[in-house]
């Protein structure tokens, strides 16, 4: 059985996008990638639009929560993935060389309930591939 790969989902206040993208990785590519979030300036609370969204797409589980940059820095990670551009400028060095890349998502917060729908089908189509992209493909030779 191959360990499963890591991923970090880096935002600013990690309290949507990140958020969100944690929940897709985790439940569409959950064999071959473990992903958590934090945020650069983390918020502390979750975006209560994006967890509901969440939650009625069955998405959310409820060790989802908002942390702060220094709270997974310590841990090995295989790709950090910064999902806004303020994290992708203050995204800080990991102590391991670890690959990072940038996929950028608008802040639906403080918009209407459809720009959360918008947001998650977006990082469901853009972000979601590349990560499997990334690491999932040395998991599946059979």
């Amino acid at each position: 059985m191959n360990e499963k790969k890591r991923v970090l989902v880096l935002c600013t206040g990690n309290s949507c996008r990140s958020i969100m993208a944690e929940a897709l990785i985790n439940a569409r590519l959950g064999e071959c990638v473990e992903a958590e979030s934090s945020g650069v300036a983390a918020s502390g609370r979750v975006n209560p639009e994006a967890k509901a969204l969440l939650e009625q797409k069955g998405l959310w589980e409820p060790d989802y929560h908002s942390k702060t940059i220094d709270k997974v820095l310590g841990r090995p990670f295989d790709l950090v993935v910064t999902v806004c551009d303020n994290a992708k400028e203050t995204c800080p060095m990991f102590p391991k060389a670890v690959k990072t890349i940038h996929v950028g998502f608008e802040d639906p917060s403080g918009k209407a309930p459809e720009e959360y729908e918008k947001t998650l089908r977006l990082i469901e189509k853009e972000l979601v591939p590349i990560v499997k992209k990334e690491l999932c493909s040395s998991v599946k030779k059979n």
